[in-house]
């Protein structure tokens, strides 16, 4: 028996992986199967709410290759199954995305404008407020070309935390 074409294929076992992966509390980022050989390779990114580490990542494959073996029909032969964290230079292309940065700052590319930086605030279904150059903005993702995750080797200013409404100068002035 063969098993279907690969986009099909992924279509077919994403239920099963979304279910594992929620069942221990983590979020389905990516889903994709390639052949690699007479192997397929699963390829699995997950996420969780505070990021994932080395430990959640092993618990997720864990969850996903019993899930998988309790539907190896679906696959129909050997696969390869890779499970990894979405990394820190994920693009930030979902409302959840957004919210689990909060107070990061951020690179943001819009149409037709030059790249920009921004810290980010409240973020709900449609759109994020983001810090830019002292000033908070309300950038709607439909607005949103590409937006990524700077990495910061050095605490943000208290000021620009308070202004976001997180940990900071409030304390201070108490």
């Amino acid at each position: 028996m063969s098993s279907p074409p690969r986009g099909e294929l992924a279509a077919q076992l994403a239920p099963v992986v979304r279910e594992a992966v929620e069942a221990i509390g983590f979020d389905l980022e990516l889903l994709d199967v390639n052949q690699a050989g007479r192997r397929r390779l699963v390829k699995v990114v997950v996420d969780g709410e505070d990021g994932i580490g080395l430990d959640e990542v092993a618990q997720a494959s864990r969850a996903i290759s019993a899930a998988l073996d309790a539907h190896e029909h679906l696959i129909a032969g050997s696969y390869t199954l890779e499970v990894t964290s979405p990394g820190a230079d994920r693009p930030l292309t979902r409302p959840r995305h957004w919210r689990r940065a909060r107070l990061r700052l951020v690179k943001v590319k819009q149409p037709d404008r030059v790249e920009w930086f921004g810290r980010v605030g409240d973020a709900d279904d449609t759109g994020v407020v983001l810090l830019v150059k002292g000033e908070l903005r309300r950038v709607e993702y439909r607005d949103i070309e590409r937006a990524v995750v700077e990495v910061e080797f050095k605490q943000p200013p208290a000021e620009e935390l308070a202004l976001l409404g997180g940990r900071g100068s409030e304390e201070e002035s108490e």
